[in-house]
This record gives structure tokens, C-alpha cells and sequence, in this order.
């Protein structure tokens, strides 16, 4: 199966626009006009840095290399010095990783995914989302709905499954987690599906049992395909700010998270909590969501992400 590549920079833009405007805007304000950098010019950029959620020690971290660079910087333009800080703010998504590529993952048939997250974060939509993605390149993708808890969980992943053209496995509400999982994974690999992706409870009713839950949902996947799950993705709401941070540090305590997905981004200017979250935790963000539409789900690429923040009238 291959890899998905659906960035587009225009929807980025007007996805990140809350953002750009609290980020951006603020940033060019205080070096508009000067010939000269002063450290209460810097001083400025550090708080802008820590109102947009990027975390105080990483602005820490950010600013101190910054003003490394500034001091040997011949060309003290206000274009390059906003290029300086995207460098730096880019730099932070960039850490060693001994996992396994996407394209050697994706390799496997079925590529199992277990998607994690609290309820209210946009994981229903998402998964659909996702499903559509995959869909785009040809895949054929089961969707498995073990968050048996809700029974509106179950009707919504209907919906958004039937948006995306992918399968629905589904079984009476109440059922165990764990078996919902187990024939998913076994539907996918007796009708030769590309991809299956199981939706879990979003509860953190206490940490015992969701790593618990999640320990069993795990066993079981792996009985019928070892090696199974492949990638664990733990889904965050921006809009939440440091409690998106707090709810990764969490997860990360009951379970393998192998990747991030960042959802509506569009509907906040806290657009710097994704710096934080994925500099704290030291998980790669995999997707963005930056949009209602089920095709505004986006592969994260880091470069694009801060040139979007920055991009103004159009141009990057």
C-alpha cells in the first residue's frame, strides 16, 4: 500500500489563520523598523512565543539558540530574521527515531491502526477522516468500533465510515472491547483488507483501567495478526491548549503511543501547544486537522506547518 501525501499549503494557511494572526502578526509588529535588535526587542518574541502555547522552557530552549544565531548573522533584515526563528521553530519537530518508517509499516497487509484519545477531541471524525485518506490511494479499509460504551459512537463511526467508502465492523453496544478488535483484525486478513483501524473508548476514567483496556484490546489484536497493532495514535484537540500536553503525558503512561494526530487546529490561535506537545513528548505528530470537511485531514509536515504560521497576503 502506498503512502498518502495530501498536503496542500492553501488549506493549511487558512486553516492556521487564528494562529498566524496571534503569532505572526505580533512578530513582525516588533521588528518592523529596526535597524538594530535589542534584547528588549528579544524579550518581546519571547512572550509572543509563550502567548501562542509553544511552553516556557521550550521558548527557553528556542530563544537561546536564536540569539546564538543572531549574534554571528551579518544580515540583520527583518525577512531573515524571521526566517532564523522558523528554522529554529522547525527544528523542534526534528528527533532520532528507532521505530520503523510509515512506508515499511505500510508495508504489512492488514496495516493494523489503534487510534486512542479522550471523548470530545474530534476521534469519530478523525478515524473517518483518516479512512478517506487511505481510501484516496486505493486501499481497502475496515474500520472497527470498539468503543462499545456509547452507542452514539458506533452511529457517528457509521456515518463517517460510509463518507469515507470504508467498512464497518460494529457489534451490539456493551459488547467487549477486546472482541470487537480481535474480529476486526480477523475480518481484515480472511477478506484481504489493506487497512484496519480500531476505534477505542475515549475514557480516562483512571489509569488502571484504561491500561487495562487497552492491555487486552492489544493481546487480542496480536492473537490473530503478531506484530499487531503496528502504529498506536493517540488524537489531541488544540483548541485545549496545555490540557492536550497533559492528556498525552497520560496516555504515554499506559501505552506505546507511536504517533500524534492534532485536530482543530482551524478553530483556535493555541496552533503553538503542537511545538510543545511533540518537543515534551518526543512523539512524531502524524496528522493535522484543520478543517470540518472529511479531505482536511492532512499529513504533518513540519516546514510546511511553521511556513504556514508565518505565510502572510498569500505568499510564504
Amino acid at each position: 500500500m502506498k503512502l498518502f501525501n495530501n498536503i496542500d499549503i492553501g488549506k493549511l494557511k487558512t486553516g492556521l489563520s487564528k494562529t498566524r494572526n496571534k503569532l505572526f502578526n505580533s512578530v513582525t509588529e516588533i521588528f518592523t523598523g529596526k535597524a538594530q535588535i535589542e534584547e528588549q526587542t528579544l524579550e518581546q518574541l519571547e512572550e509572543i512565543l509563550i502567548s501562542a502555547d509553544i511552553g516556557y522552557q521550550l521558548v527557553e530552549q528556542i530563544m537561546e539558540n536564536f540569539r546564538i544565531k543572531l549574534k554571528s548573522e551579518k544580515d540583520r533584515s527583518q525577512l531573515n530574521i524571521i526566517k532564523t526563528l522558523k528554522e529554529e521553530l522547525a527544528a523542534v519537530f526534528k528527533f532520532d527515531s528507532s521505530a520503523s518508517t510509515d512506508s515499511e509499516k505500510l508495508n504489512v497487509k492488514p496495516y493494523v491502526l489503534l487510534i486512542v484519545g479522550v471523548n470530545g477531541v474530534g476521534k469519530t471524525t478523525t478515524i473517518g477522516k483518516l479512512a478517506y485518506n487511505f481510501k484516496q490511494t486505493g486501499a481497502k479499509v475496515v474500520v472497527g468500533a470498539a468503543d462499545t460504551f456509547r452507542a452514539a459512537a458506533s452511529e457517528q463511526l457509521d456515518i463517517w465510515a460510509e463518507r469515507a467508502g470504508a467498512d464497518l465492523f460494529q457489534k451490539k453496544s456493551g459488547a467487549d472491547p477486546s472482541s470487537v478488535a480481535f474480529e476486526t483484525v480477523k475480518k481484515a486478513l480472511d477478506e484481504n483488507y489493506d487497512v484496519a483501524m480500531i476505534d477505542t473508548a475515549g475514557r480516562l476514567h483512571s489509569k488502571t483501567n484504561l491500561m487495562n483496556e487497552l492491555s487486552k484490546i492489544k493481546r487480542a489484536i496480536d492473537k490473530v495478526l503478531p506484530g499487531a497493532p503496528h502504529d498506536t495514535y493517540l488524537i489531541l484537540d488544540a483548541t485545549v491548549g496545555q490540557n492536550a500536553l497533559i492528556q498525552a503525558q497520560e496516555f504515554a503512561k499506559v501505552t506505546n503511543i507511536s504517533g500524534l494526530i492534532i485536530t482543530k487546529l482551524d478553530g483556535t490561535a493555541k496552533g503553538g501547544a503542537v511545538f510543545q506537545i511533540c518537543h515534551a513528548q518526543r512523539i512524531p505528530i502524524k496528522y493535522i486537522g484543520i478543517g470540518e470537511q472529511i479531505n482536511n485531514l492532512q499529513i504533518f509536515e513540519p516546514k510546511a506547518f511553521v511556513e504556514a504560521i508565518f505565510g502572510a497576503n498569500g505568499s510564504v
